[in-house]
């Protein structure tokens, strides 16, 4: 009997030291993302396991998506094939999205206008992601026409505005995009 009882003791410390070592365990919660729909919602989930993530689950009602990651630096991979999808949101740090845009000047460098500017990569999956999409663009000071469509990924915006602060808006809107070209309005000398 006293056999069995320090052979079970054996294993139950074996097994409680071996719990210690699992990886630990990193929770990401993205906030106010562009979740309208299934199709939002299965995007979004499917890019977060591409990168890595598990247990990804959104939820377009609170504009949220959470996941799992085994560490910190397979957490932002996901966060990185997030927004490669089209999809913006707000994470604590020490996570971020990152801003890929090409739209970020150096310090010093002055402020550039567009007459006109292509923007690529946003999910944009249905109607209301276009509707979405179309609003946040509008608000943009000097925008004056844009041409994004459902099921289109790119997307044409022309005025005189700055392209910082349409990836801005667009960003706010639960989007992400990149500048892929670009009509430079030159300034008066």
């Amino acid at each position: 009997m006293i056999k069995v009882g320090v052979v079970m003791a054996a294993l139950a410390a074996a097994g409680m030291a071996l719990a210690g070592m699992a990886d630990p365990v990193v929770k990401i919660e993205v906030k106010n993302m562009h979740l309208c729909c299934g199709g939002c919602e299965g995007a979004a989930t499917k890019a977060v396991e591409d990168g890595g993530g598990k247990e990804a689950k959104a939820d377009k009602a609170s504009k949220t998506l959470t996941f799992t990651a085994k560490d910190e630096k397979v957490a932002q991979a996901a966060l990185d094939k997030l927004a490669a999808a089209g999809f913006w949101g707000e994470v604590e740090k020490p996570f971020s999205m990152k801003d890929d845009s090409g739209t970020l000047l150096p310090p010093k460098a002055k402020a550039v206008k567009l007459s006109s500017g292509t923007f690529k990569g946003a999910h944009n999956c249905c109607e209301s992601c276009s509707k979405a999409l179309k609003e946040a663009i509008k608000g943009v000071e000097g925008v004056e026409s844009d041409d994004a469509k459902a099921k289109e990924a790119s997307f044409t915006v022309k005025g005189a505005f700055d392209p910082a602060a349409l990836v801005k808006a667009v960003n706010a809107a639960g989007y992400h995009v990149k500048l892929d070209k670009a009509d430079v309005i030159k300034p008066a000398k």
